[in-house]
């Protein structure tokens, strides 16, 4: 590996609570005056991952405890930055907060100026120390203010069909992605757009250098995608054994019914890396519901609602009392001592990735 400033250790996870945060919260002063303000705003409107799960339960389960009506716009990040720009640009202000990957909000959103601080939203409760597994809440840009990391979990490196990928087959990620017999036989998320597909670009990169770029997004001429359900269906049927991305809950589910299909976390020239998914929690300057706001950052930051959002995604988080292990494989959660490579790295994520996405679109000469 080039460079060891992108890694970190993972941290023990604490025990689980069977009861949620909150809400005893709900009987603390502040809580209820809170509770009031967002009810009579009635709503708050949220930017979040297309993730079929997400959408059906986060927005019921915050209704259903709150009384306040969580307008969920599902979607991409970079349409829903591209949309907010047009409308602030027209002086239009639709938007309260965001569940967002790192280089929409990092080149996006925070770079735009569209961000106001999450940490002075935060109550005594949320702010809790000892409820973090970094000892405090986990904020991962320049500031430590702007941007809470809600997820961090173990992101499979290739994920597999086993009736066509043998042991012997990917004893390291080079010999594995440049097998001549796996020519046009992957499938790679687009490393020239922002997300899953320059994470892994960047992190080969990191490791072999831009000649492996080469080899591999030009030489091995991989299937290009961006569509997970897609992506996963293609790994189900052999069209295409080897996947870089996918839906890993899916892919988790059809594993556990015996199919042949195995995700893959870490090689020996590729240890396992960290993401954050969509789990990073922005608020919009200028927003028009500012008490659901504060009522949503502060229930999605607490155990009840992050563990709502967790379970539906199927993601490790920064918090120590849920219990992961109930609702994850052992390889998603990050292990206590143990050093991975930090995809979501703000530096990383602003100026390597940005780069190999330049080399890539050079490459693939789009």
């Amino acid at each position: 590996m080039k460079s060891s400033k992108y890694w970190v250790a993972a941290i023990a996870v604490g025990t689980f609570l069977t009861q949620g945060v909150g809400f005893a919260l709900s009987a603390d002063k502040d809580w209820k005056d809170l509770i009031a303000a967002a009810q009579k705003e009635g709503k708050v409107v949220v930017f979040g991952p297309a993730h079929q799960e997400v959408r059906r339960v986060l927005p019921v389960a915050f209704e259903k405890r709150f009384g306040v009506k969580m307008e969920y716009i599902g979607g991409r990040g970079s349409a829903a930055a591209a949309k907010l720009a047009k409308e602030r640009a027209a002086g239009l202000y639709t938007a309260d907060a965001a569940l967002a990957g790192i280089q929409t909000l990092a080149r996006r959103f925070y770079a735009g100026g569209m961000l106001d601080p999450v940490k002075p939203l935060l109550l005594p409760e949320i702010t809790d120390g000892s409820k973090w597994k970094k000892g405090e809440p986990w904020f991962i840009d320049p500031e430590k203010k702007y941007a809470l990391r809600l997820f961090s979990y173990v992101a499979e490196l290739i994920t597999i069909n086993t009736k066509f990928v043998k042991p012997e087959d990917y004893k390291t990620a080079k010999d594995l992605l440049l097998n001549p017999k796996f020519k046009g036989k992957i499938v790679a998320h687009d490393p020239r757009r922002s997300g899953t597909g320059s994470n892994k670009a960047a992190q080969l990169y990191l490791t072999y250098g831009e000649a492996f770029l080469k080899q591999f997004y030009v030489d091995q001429k991989p299937r290009i995608s961006r569509r997970e359900r897609q992506i996963t269906d293609w790994l189900l049927r052999g069209t295409y054994p080897i996947i870089m991305g996918g839906d890993f809950a899916e892919i988790e589910k059809m594993r556990k019914e015996g199919l042949p299909v195995k995700s893959v976390f870490e090689l020996s020239d590729l240890p396992a890396s960290l993401s954050g998914g969509n789990g990073n929690l922005v608020v919009f300057n200028k927003r028009p519901h500012p008490a659901a706001t504060k009522l949503l950052v502060n229930w999605i930051a607490s155990k009840e609602g992050l563990e709502v959002y967790a379970r539906a995604s199927g993601r490790a988080v920064t918090r120590n009392d849920i219990d992961e292990a109930s609702f994850l494989p052992a390889q998603r959660i990050p292990k206590p001592g143990t050093k991975y490579f930090d995809t979501y790295d703000w530096e990383f994520s602003v100026k390597t990735k940005r780069k190999v996405r330049g080399i890539a679109r050079k490459l693939l000469k789009k």
